[in-house]
């Protein structure tokens, strides 16, 4: 059976999703592209196929000849939609963060569970990323022993708006850190603390973050939104036998007039392609099956992401060290 799938937004990450459901697949079809900008949404219904096109996200999500969803829109939209979704009975892939506040993150999981089932996935595709699951492994079979240490940085070329802040680099970049950590660790946040650099110019400077695990390691998050040079992101993971770090991501290296030169992406597209599509593939068995994917991130992990990122902006505000306070983890998503 063939899964009718609504793609909400198109922009970059819109557009991205309703390519890898057109071309990468199986067992799934484009069904309706929806955007506010009609034009938008035409252009991308014409690029991948899609069947229809549609202005009304709600609309979409209502219509019969739609078994499930993909939210890409503005992340002020991501909770309205994601409880359209479950008061609908269809499942939802939906892009990071699931809520602009822990509290709205407490309600989708609220809706969810009155529901008894899990409708909402969400888009934490790093947790799909090869470099990640090898951190993972070796944790688990021991290579590392006792993980210690965790040492990220996630620069950007420029940031995606003129009035982008400190403050934004921790509620919208940094929570695929604050997410991909707890996953490899399998721990919880207990403190954060958070600095900012000074630059020269009036553009926002690196935010650097230390925060301490419930088991008592130590994690650096470093997020620089205009490191001008180009999108890196790496990871080092650092335990008492060995340590194991990501690598740089590129296909080819030009040596030339004494020097060499390695080219690094515009943006994550290309860097994480391989991620979202073995997401969506995830997601995808979720709709089929009902049976939600053993590494994806849920309601939770947005809850969880959303309350290390506001106690993250209080430590930058305020200039000290914030205790990071959850609920605890409902049964629903053990």
């Amino acid at each position: 059976m063939t899964m009718r799938i609504g793609v909400i937004g198109t922009g970059l990450m819109g557009a991205d999703h309703a390519r890898i459901v057109a071309e990468e697949l199986p067992g799934a079809s484009l069904q309706v592209v929806c955007d506010t900008d009609g034009a938008r949404a035409r252009k991308v219904a014409d690029a991948y196929g899609a069947a229809d096109v549609a202005s009304d996200p709600e609309g979409v999500i209502a219509r019969s000849d739609v078994d499930a969803v993909i939210v890409a829109s503005p992340d002020f939209t991501h909770a309205p939609l994601s409880l359209a979704c479950i008061r609908a009975g269809k499942r939802v892939l939906c892009e990071k963060p699931l809520a602009q506040s822990s509290a709205e993150c407490l309600a989708v999981m609220e809706a969810e569970q009155k529901a008894g089932q899990r409708f909402v996935q969400l888009g934490f595709m790093r947790r799909f990323d090869q470099s990640y699951i090898e951190m993972r492994r070796a944790i688990a079979d021991g290579t590392l022993g006792r993980p210690l240490m965790m040492h990220n940085f996630h620069r950007n070329v420029e940031t995606p708006a003129a009035d982008f802040t400190g403050a934004m680099a921790i509620s919208n970049s940094a929570p695929h850190e604050f997410d991909v950590v707890r996953h490899v660790l399998g721990t919880e946040y207990a403190a954060i603390s958070a600095f900012q650099a000074k630059r020269s110019d009036g553009l926002v400077a690196p935010v650097v973050m230390v925060l301490e695990t419930t088991d008592g390691q130590l994690v650096n998050i470093e997020i620089n939104n205009n490191a001008a040079y180009g999108y890196d992101v790496r990871a080092e993971l650092v335990g008492e036998k060995a340590s194991i770090a990501t690598n740089h991501v590129a296909y080819t290296r030009l040596d030339r007039a004494l020097g060499t030169h390695a080219a690094y992406e515009a943006d994550w597209r290309g860097r994480y392609f391989e991620a979202y599509r073995r997401q969506n593939r995830a997601f995808l068995r979720f709709v089929e099956t009902g049976e939600f994917p053993a590494i994806a991130s849920s309601g939770w992990e947005g809850y969880a992401a959303a309350v290390v990122a506001e106690a993250g902006i209080r430590a930058l505000i305020e200039g000290r060290r914030q205790l990071v306070s959850m609920i605890e983890k409902p049964e629903f998503y053990a």
